[in-house]
């Protein structure tokens, strides 16, 4: 059975990344790695992967990482 993992990466400059994928090793290893010089981790490794989620159906990660995605950008309070 394949999985598809939503996670969540503490970054060195104090932001969280949230992202989805297929092998949650290797793609923690990439996001340290800097593998992709584009990438919102590039420039604020070294992170740490503090929570993963676990799911059979990718579309479900896909929507789990939009709601976090969602709470993340929430104002802290609301006037």
């Amino acid at each position: 059975m394949k999985f598809y993992y939503v996670y969540i990466l503490f970054c060195n400059d104090d932001t969280l990344y949230i992202g989805v994928t297929s092998d949650i090793d290797r793609r923690v290893m990439e996001h340290n790695m800097g593998k992709y010089s584009e990438a919102y981790t590039h420039s604020r490794r070294p992170v740490l992967l503090v929570f993963y989620q676990d799911f059979t159906d990718p579309n479900q990660a896909i929507e789990f990482e939009k709601k976090l995605n969602k709470i993340q950008t929430m104002p802290e309070s609301i006037e």
